[in-house]
C-alpha cells in the first residue's frame, strides 16, 4: 500500500524480475529498503521452509473499545475465557477514563491482568497521571503513551519508563525497518509490540530480539488471513516467553474467507495452519 509507505506494485514486479532463479539470504539482504513489503515476503518465504512451532497454543488478548462500552463488553469475553484484556483509552477526556479503570478492573475475573492502550494519544503529564494510578493495579502494560512523533518522544518514553513501575510498550514506534534495532541499541527494557508484517526483515529483527532477552507481544495489523498467517506462523516460532497474543481482531472483512483465526481466548497451530493461501488467491481472482 504506497500510501502507508510500502512498495507500489509495479516496483515489487520490477525487483522480482531482478532476482534471478533462486532467492537466498544474501538477494534479501542486496534488496532495496525503498520494498519492504517485497522484502517481508520473501523473508517470511525462506524462513517457513524450515520452520517449526516452539508452542502447540497461544493465548489472545480480548479487545474492549473505549469508555464505558468497556463495561459492557468485557463480562461477555470473561465468560468465553479471555483472561488477558486490552482497553483503548486516550479516545475521551483522561478523568473519565480514569474514573472507569477500577469498575473495569472489578468485572474481570480473578487473576486477570489488563494492558492500556493509549497509541500515542497522551502528553507527559496525562502518562504520568496514568502509571501513578496503574501503578498498584493489575495492568500488564501501557502501550505506547506518548506519540513517537511527539517532540523528544523517545526521551519521553525512556524517562517515562525509568520512573514508574508499570512496564511500557512500543508500538507505533516499531513500524519501520531499524526501529527494532535503534530501541534495543537505547536500552528498551519494556515490551516491543511486533507487528511482523510492518517490518522489511521480520525474521533478522526478532532474531535481535531474541538475543536480547527482551518481552515481545505479537499483534495485527489488521491484516488478511493470507498475512495472519504468516504473522501467526513467527510468533509460534518465537522461542521467548509467551505473553498473550494481539489478534483479538476478526471479523475484519465483508468477505469472512478473508479474516484470520476466529476470535478466541487461544489460538492452535492447527488454527491458522488451515489458512489456504492458494484458496485466498482465487478469492481475489
Amino acid at each position: 500500500m504506497p500510501g502507508f509507505g510500502t512498495d507500489t506494485v509495479d516496483r515489487a514486479e520490477a525487483e522480482c524480475a531482478s532476482l534471478g532463479d533462486i532467492v537466498d539470504d544474501g538477494v534479501l539482504a542486496r534488496l532495496e529498503r525503498a520494498s519492504p513489503a517485497l522484502r517481508n515476503a520473501l523473508s517470511n518465504a525462506l524462513s517457513e521452509a524450515a520452520w517449526a512451532p516452539c508452542h502447540s497454543s497461544l493465548g489472545v488478548a480480548a479487545l474492549l473499545p473505549a469508555g464505558r462500552q468497556a463495561l459492557v463488553e468485557a463480562p461477555p469475553k470473561a465468560e468465553a475465557g479471555f483472561r488477558v484484556f486490552k482497553w483503548k483509552v486516550g479516545v475521551g477526556a483522561a478523568d473519565d477514563e480514569l474514573a472507569i479503570l477500577d469498575d473495569i478492573l472489578a468485572a474481570l475475573p480473578s487473576g486477570s491482568s489488563l494492558r492500556l492502550d493509549a497509541n500515542g494519544s497522551w502528553s507527559r503529564r496525562t502518562a504520568s497521571l496514568w502509571l501513578d494510578r496503574a501503578a498498584d493495579r493489575p495492568i500488564e502494560f501501557v502501550e505506547q503513551p506518548v506519540a513517537p512523533t511527539a517532540k523528544g518522544a523517545d526521551d519521553t518514553l525512556l524517562g517515562l519508563a525509568s520512573d514508574y513501575p508499570v512496564p511500557l510498550a512500543l508500538d507505533e514506534s516499531l513500524v519501520a525497518d531499524g526501529d527494532v534495532a535503534r530501541w534495543l541499541d537505547l536500552g528498551w527494557r519494556g515490551f516491543f509490540v511486533v507487528k511482523p508484517l510492518l517490518l522489511g526483515d521480520p525474521v533478522a529483527a526478532l532474531s535481535r530480539l531474541e538475543k536480547a532477552g527482551a518481552r515481545v507481544v505479537f499483534s495485527s495489523c489488521l491484516e488478511t488471513a493470507l498475512g495472519a498467517r504468516e504473522s501467526l506462523r513467527l510468533a509460534f516460532s518465537w522461542p521467548g516467553g509467551t505473553a498473550a497474543l494481539g489478534f483479538g481482531v476478526w471479523p475484519l472483512f465483508m468477505d469472512p474467507r478473508f479474516d484470520g483465526p476466529c476470535l478466541a481466548p487461544f489460538i492452535a497451530v492447527d488454527d491458522f495452519e488451515r489458512i489456504n493461501p492458494e484458496a485466498l488467491w482465487s478469492a481475489v481472482n
